[in-house]
């Protein structure tokens, strides 16, 4: 265990996972709505967004998987050291952490089931740059529409016609969030 693994987390744990934690529910209850979530020092190649994220929803009891470069040592210690969360393969991972690429092939990640559509995975993906243009997003949450930079609108599309299946996903960039629940109506604009 090395020292940046015992550093980077909040500095101020009550307050700061409060605020996280509804920046979070901000975030995927306004579909398009682009928060800040700069609350952590994660190691790289972790964002500042997806490690204050992390430190507020995971905890000994949620599986994760970290997909490419995140499988990475430093960032497996300290989410191990500050959340205590079981690193699982994909299929099991109720949280999953990368890039868009990672991830492929979205279908790994569980969708839930007809009777319990809330067993479905939770994707944190970090992408180059999150902007409130790009894709035209409708439904739940956004009162006419919303736009939001996607790294693809097929699969969102894709996970919005088995709703109420599918998985939910909070896009990261450095320390914005931004969520896309499987609710949403994502269309090419």
């Amino acid at each position: 265990m090395t020292t940046d693994t015992l550093t980077g987390g909040f500095t101020d744990p009550a307050r700061q996972s409060a605020m996280a934690f509804r920046a979070c529910l901000t975030a995927l209850s306004r579909p398009g709505h682009i928060e800040v979530l700069s609350f952590a020092t994660p190691p790289a190649p972790m964002s500042v967004a997806a490690g204050s994220l992390a430190l507020t929803l995971l905890d000994g009891t949620t599986p994760v998987h970290l997909a490419g470069a995140l499988d990475c040592a430093a960032v497996r210690d300290w989410l191990t050291f500050h959340t205590g969360a079981p690193l699982v393969g994909a299929t099991e991972a109720v949280f999953a952490f990368g890039t868009f690429a990672d991830l492929l092939p979205l279908d790994r990640f569980a969708i839930g089931t007809p009777e319990y559509p809330d067993r479905a995975a939770t994707l944190v993906i970090d992408v180059p740059t999150l902007e409130p243009t790009g894709a035209h997003l409708t439904g739940p949450g956004i009162k006419d529409h919303a736009f939001l930079s996607l790294p693809a609108t097929a699969p969102f599309q894709a996970n919005r016609a088995i709703f109420p299946l599918g998985f939910d996903a909070f896009l990261t960039c450095g320390d914005r969030i931004a969520g896309l629940p499987r609710s949403t109506i994502v269309r090419d604009v």
